[in-house]
C-alpha cells in the first residue's frame, strides 16, 4: 500500500471488516484494535483521532476497489469494453469485493448524518463517475458509443446504478446474476448497442 505502512494496512484492513460487519457508527476504536492486534494508543498515533481513521478508511476502500475492478480489456484499445468490465467486477461474490462493498453502503449512509464523510464521498464518487463519464467520451471516439450520448450524465446515472445494485444484491434483494444482466442491459440502453455508436 503506497500510503500506510503495514501496521497502518493491518489497522484500515480491521476497520473495513468491521464496518462491514456492524457499520460506521459502531464501530468503536477498542473494539478496532483488537480486531487489529495493536493498541489503542497506535491506531490514535497513526490517525489522530476517529474522524482521522474514518477518512483514511473511506480512502482504504477506494484504494481497494480500484485494484479489484482493474479490467483485462485496454481503456486505449476499447474503452467501452473497459468501462463495462470495470462496472461488472464491483459486482463480484468474492470477500473482499462483498467486504469492501458493504462498507461503502454503510459510510454513504453514515454520510447523511456526517458532513465531513459526506463530502470526502461526494469527492469519492464525483472522481467516479468522471472516470466513466471520460471512458464514455473515448469510446465514442472509437465509435462504440452513440454520439448523442451525453457522457457526463450517462455515467451519473450507471455508476448510481452499480450501487444501486450492488445493494440490493447484497441484501438478498436480487441474485448476482440478475444484478449483472441488468447492468449490462442499462449500458446497452444508456450508450446503444456494442459496435453501433453512430
Amino acid at each position: 500500500m503506497s500510503k500506510a505502512s503495514n501496521r497502518q494496512k493491518l489497522i484500515l484492513e480491521a476497520a473495513t471488516r468491521l464496518i462491514a460487519r456492524r457499520g460506521v457508527r459502531g464501530l468503536r476504536v477498542e473494539e478496532l484494535a483488537a480486531e487489529a492486534g495493536v493498541s489503542t494508543g497506535l491506531i490514535y498515533y497513526h490517525f489522530g483521532d476517529r474522524a482521522g481513521l474514518m477518512r483514511r478508511t473511506l480512502e482504504f476502500i477506494n484504494e481497494r476497489a480500484e485494484r479489484y475492478t482493474e479490467p483485462s480489456a485496454s481503456p486505449r484499445t476499447d474503452p467501452r469494453a473497459y468501462l463495462e468490465e470495470m462496472l461488472l467486477l464491483e459486482l463480484q461474490d468474492v470477500p473482499a469485493v462483498v467486504e469492501n462493498s458493504t462498507a461503502w453502503g454503510e459510510f454513504r449512509a453514515s454520510a447523511m448524518f456526517d458532513p465531513e464523510l459526506r463530502e470526502q464521498l461526494r469527492e469519492a464518487t464525483a472522481q467516479w463517475a468522471d472516470d466513466a463519464g471520460d471512458l464514455i467520451r473515448r469510446a465514442q471516439e472509437a465509435g462504440t458509443v452513440r454520439d448523442d450520448v451525453v457522457a457526463s450524465d450517462a455515467a451519473e446515472r450507471i455508476t448510481a446504478l452499480v450501487e444501486g445494485l450492488s445493494e440490493r444484491w447484497l441484501t438478498g434483494a436480487i441474485p448476482l446474476d440478475r444484478a449483472r444482466e441488468l447492468l449490462r442491459g442499462a449500458l446497452e440502453l444508456e450508450l446503444g448497442p456494442v459496435g453501433g455508436g453512430k
